[in-house]
């Protein structure tokens, strides 16, 4: 159940011309964004993190076959979310057996256990040079999340999809779909594999809701980087964002520079954990366990980050101030 917004909240723009926060990266692909630009790596992604094939076999945009969240749509009537102008394309994100990135600009040692498509935020070719920017003050990370019906997730697996990650492979936070991977594995399903999970960085749930399909669940997290806290904001399809959670603490995350990382979005599927490997190597799930080797996909639009210097977007041209 959402939560009313906090009485420290308040709105302070709606209606009339397209009012936002201060955007300091934006990932919602425009209508004009091609199949070219993936493969090329291009502003605003990095796909490097993918399988041997090109980007564009892993990552499609939908162009008008799928329209995006409505919460940013530029809406004809201010009052109606419908009839509205797309102005952003939905990108599909697909693994599979192919799916197996190889770290070090090819010259690592693959990553057998994971399959995994992310696209990761970046500015003029470079993902290191955004790092410091969202990674300071007080961020808001927004995504929003569609079911693949066709090519579902096998929610017998963890899935990762949004994250940042720091230097030593945690997570500042993350979005987590499916059964958490343990070793010796579990009963499966988990009890909510069926969720979406909000986690901090010591993995604590903060926020979970049921992962239903023909609805885009939308999101934004805010990171306080200084004061070491998150807050999670959710809504579905054309309804505005609401806190859905208090201002937590995130302090098991490293502090400085070493808590810094790099935006990722996308699919890394976990294994599950193979009997017939030696027992010391189980737990590595980078490179053992078992994947089936089966096309999967999600579905993203609205993603980008805000600075919440100018308040936090909430859909409809409004904009709240987060204290």
């Amino acid at each position: 159940m959402l939560l009313p917004l906090p009485i420290l909240l308040s709105v302070v723009a709606c209606f009339g011309e397209s009012v936002l926060g201060k955007i300091i990266w934006d990932g919602r692909a425009p209508l004009s964004f091609s199949a070219l630009q993936l493969d090329a790596s291009a502003d605003p992604y990095l796909t490097a993190v993918k399988g041997s094939k090109a980007a564009s076999l892993y990552t499609h945009l939908m162009g008008n076959d799928v329209t995006a969240t409505p919460l940013w749509l530029d809406r004809i009537h201010p009052d109606r979310p419908f009839p509205a102008v797309a102005t952003e394309q939905t990108l599909r994100v697909f693994i599979g057996n192919t799916s197996i990135f190889v770290p070090g600009q090819g010259t690592g040692t693959p990553q057998t256990g994971f399959r995994r498509t992310e696209l990761i935020a970046q500015r003029n070719g470079s993902a290191s040079l955004l790092k410091p920017e969202i990674c300071s003050g007080k961020k808001a990370f927004h995504f929003s999340l569609l079911q693949e019906t066709m090519k579902p997730l096998d929610l017998l697996h963890e899935y990762q999809v949004v994250f940042v990650e720091p230097g030593d492979g945690s997570h500042a936070f993350g979005v987590q779909l499916g059964s958490p991977f343990t070793n010796p594995t579990g009963p499966l399903p988990s009890k909510d594999a069926g969720h979406i999970k909000v986690l901090a960085h010591d993995l604590r749930v903060l926020y979970k809701t049921p992962f239903r399909d023909d609805t885009w669940h939308n999101f934004a997290v805010v990171v306080d980087w200084d004061q070491s806290t998150l807050q999670v904001f959710y809504s579905r399809n054309e309804d505005e964002l609401r806190s859905v959670t208090k201002v937590v603490k995130n302090l098991s995350v490293p502090s400085g520079e070493n808590g810094m990382g790099d935006f990722h979005f996308g699919v890394l599927k976990l294994p599950l954990v193979n009997a017939n490997d030696p027992v010391d190597v189980r737990g590595d799930v980078v490179h053992h366990g078992i994947q089936e080797g089966t096309v999967e996909g999600l579905m993203f639009s609205g993603v980008f980050i805000e600075d919440l210097k100018n308040g936090l977007s909430v859909g409809n041209k409004k904009v709240i101030h987060v204290w």
